[in-house]
């Protein structure tokens, strides 16, 4: 009998904790990569539904690298966007969270964007790093929330 309740609390604990961490969440999803590497002709993209134009959303784009990528920082072009940001400070130490040698950074593309039409949407994402093979990245992902 104690195991039982043990499991509905623990089924319960879950369901609060996933309904909490996804509070907003319009889309968010994942592309892992090969371990060759992300080939620089090689794009990816996320495609997702929007209702509510009259919202706000944020746009991050998340990419998960091992502690062996060679850069402190990423090019990406985003659509007809060209961004930089960083995955390590200047004395190596990596900004993301991670463990095991993975180490997640998310970066704000779009705060508080609103989508012109309802419909589908698509984000093209590709690296823009002066080489042909990106090796390190283990995965990109996009999540679309509703801003606050």
């Amino acid at each position: 009998m104690l195991k039982k309740w043990k499991a509905l609390l623990l089924i319960l604990l879950s369901s609060v904790m996933l309904t909490a961490c996804s509070d907003g969440v319009v889309y968010n999803e994942y592309r892992l990569l090969p371990n060759k590497g992300w080939h620089a002709d090689s794009v990816m993209y996320f495609t997702f539904d929007i209702e509510d134009t009259g919202a706000m959303y944020d746009i991050v784009i998340n990419v998960r690298h091992k502690d062996n990528y060679t850069y402190q920082n990423m090019w990406l072009f985003v659509e007809q966007d060209t961004i930089e940001f960083y995955l390590a400070d200047n004395y190596g130490n990596w900004l993301g969270n991670g463990k095991n040698g993975l180490i997640e950074m998310p970066v704000l593309y779009e705060q508080n964007y609103t989508f012109s039409h309802a419909g589908t949407h698509t984000i093209k994402l590709q690296h823009g790093m002066r080489t042909d093979w990106l090796r390190g990245v283990n995965a990109v992902g996009v999540e679309v929330r509703k801003g606050e």
